[in-house]
């Protein structure tokens, strides 16, 4: 599941030309599942890595000190980095190892399938890692849907037999057509459910339709590795080896 919610990251004002120079937040997405599973699983490697460093002998807390400057950054990265900033000028695609800015104006298609992605002008793709796709939410989706139109079908049904039938036809028949009813109704109020993750796609596709030729959402593409997680982990990976190799 991934879940909306606002920046508390600063961010540059407006361009000159649009409605209001004011500061303004990005709307954040993230996977909160994710997140649960990076802090659950640093917290053992810290609880077991210190351990090992209070307790251990020999060369067993220089182990251990490697493992967690390698392990740390791997983990954050790959579940708490992650996340997708949205605004009316921009989207910034923050991934496990690369920080991609692009204004509204370079996104030529937002793509779904087996993963979420992003397209450039140039055909360049992007990952969103903090929007996966999760067949089993999309599966249980379809299931509701068809059992929403089987009910309002049902319903309909009843509703066509209801003038020839006796007022003994009331009661749990008349209960359960009406359960129908609502079903059906909900159905076509609501409109056909989703996957959150397709939700929250089809509202950055929404969002790009109505600002890509908007002025302030034109300029170029950024790219930025992320070195603060390359370099701690390339650090403890490299003691880890040397540890290793000095047996």
């Amino acid at each position: 599941m991934t879940t909306p919610d606002p920046s508390r990251e600063p961010e540059p004002t407006k361009p000159a030309g649009t409605a209001t120079t004011t500061p303004y937040k990005d709307r954040v997405y993230r996977s909160p599942a994710g997140v649960v599973g990076g802090v659950l699983v640093l917290a053992i490697v810290a609880w077991l890595g210190i351990d090992a460093v209070v307790v251990g002998e020999g060369r067993t807390p220089w182990l251990a000190l490697a493992v967690m400057l390698f392990l740390g950054p791997v983990v954050f990265a790959y579940t708490l980095r992650p996340a997708v900033f949205v605004n009316d000028d921009r989207l910034r695609i923050r991934n496990p190892l690369r920080l991609i800015v692009l204004p509204w104006g370079q996104v030529a298609s937002l793509r779904s399938g087996f993963s979420n992605e992003v397209v450039d002008e140039s055909g360049t793709k992007y990952q969103l890692w903090a929007l996966p796709v999760s067949l089993r939410a999309r599966s249980k989706a379809a299931r509701q849907d068809a059992r929403a139109a089987r009910a309002a079908a049902r319903a309909d049904a009843r509703g066509g037999q209801g003038g020839s039938g006796s007022g003994s036809g009331r009661g749990r028949g008349g209960a359960v057509g009406a359960a129908d009813l609502g079903a059906g109704a909900a159905l076509a109020a609501g409109g056909p459910r989703r996957a959150e993750t397709d939700r929250a796609m089809d509202e950055l596709r929404e969002l790009h339709e109505r600002r890509q030729g908007e002025p302030g959402t034109q300029g170029e593409v950024t790219v930025r590795w992320a070195y603060e997680i390359i370099a701690p982990a390339v650090a403890g990976a490299v003691l880890l080896g040397v540890l290793w190799g000095l047996g």
